[in-house]
């Protein structure tokens, strides 16, 4: 079975020793999971990050998705989001082991990644549509994280380090921002957590899908992060493609900048502390945060005149 080098590195970087065990029984999980549910196993894809994805196919020869991941809250919280969608605007759970980390899941066909769309305006108009569809209010039958929860990490990175490659006082900053915006529970909601171009894939049935819900509670506008700076860098000024992505979703959405831009700044912020952590590239995202900053004291002088 393949198992890439880089997916088992990751895995081994986020879990450590949970994650080595985790990697040794993976070929024996599918094994035991094609079996029970009659699945043909056609192979992982190939965008493979923290959960083990294959292509495969039940007795009839319909297709799905089988995901595993390392069993824990987050990946239980992930089943139980994906089924308080219960497929509007999100690919559909067909069935499930909680205590496993295992799920069948819709596969969206022909599953055209937004990356593939390269006009930046129709990419932005695709991605609002799907950001709009999965709103949700916050679950009342379970407990799931806050994106406060989360910010704890900007804390224990700058704890962690003599010498941190991010500057304190902007982790201190970032974390500020994410702290307050839980002053205002009257916009606080379902996130889907990690909305971005792979996480939305193109269904002839049913139209623009997300996948990969982490399911966590805040302001929606921390879902709109992941996506203004995912392959901003590829450009060829990416600070202008950056400043466009924000104009054109805080006009369209009817947002306050301000409040975009402290939870970009914030959110960009953790994004590169968790990926320092996971011993993984970190520069490009902290770059993202600091152009954010730019904007926003831009911004917030602006208001001030």
């Amino acid at each position: 079975m393949e198992i890439p080098f880089e997916f088992q590195r990751k895995i081994v970087g986020c879990f450590r020793e949970e994650g080595e065990r985790w990697l040794a029984s993976l070929p024996e999980k599918v094994a035991h999971y094609a079996e029970l549910w009659e699945l043909t196993i056609q192979g992982p894809v190939s965008n493979l990050s923290y959960n083990y994805v294959l292509f495969v196919e039940d007795a009839l020869g319909q297709p799905f998705i089988l995901k595993l991941g390392v069993p824990n809250f987050d990946c239980r919280n992930e089943m139980d989001t994906v089924g308080q969608y219960d497929g509007n605007g999100c690919a559909k759970l067909v069935k499930a082991d909680r205590e496993a980390g295992v799920m069948l899941l819709e596969r969206v066909l022909p599953g055209t990644m937004l990356s593939e769309r390269e006009d930046e305006e129709a990419v932005i108009r695709i991605f609002l549509t799907t950001w709009k569809a999965i709103r949700r209010e916050l679950p009342t039958d379970r407990k799931i994280p806050m994106i406060t929860d989360w910010a704890v990490s900007l804390t224990q990175y700058a704890a962690g380090q003599s010498n941190p490659a991010i500057p304190r006082d902007f982790i201190e900053k970032a974390e500020g921002y994410i702290k307050r915006s839980m002053d205002h529970p009257q916009h606080h909601a379902l996130l889907h957590g990690d909305l971005h171009h792979e996480n939305i894939l193109y269904s002839e049935e049913r139209g623009w899908l997300a996948i990969d819900p982490k399911g966590v509670g805040g302001d929606p506008c921390f879902d709109l992060v992941s996506f203004m700076i995912n392959h901003v860098m590829n450009k060829p000024d990416p600070r202008a493609v950056l400043t466009y992505r924000v104009n054109r979703i805080s006009e369209e959405l009817e947002l306050d900048k301000i409040r975009l831009l402290k939870a970009a700044v914030g959110l960009s912020t953790l994004y590169a502390c968790w990926a320092l952590e996971d011993q993984s590239d970190w520069q490009d995202t902290y770059q993202c945060a600091i152009w954010f900053n730019e904007l926003l004291e831009e911004s917030m002088n602006l208001s001030i005149l």
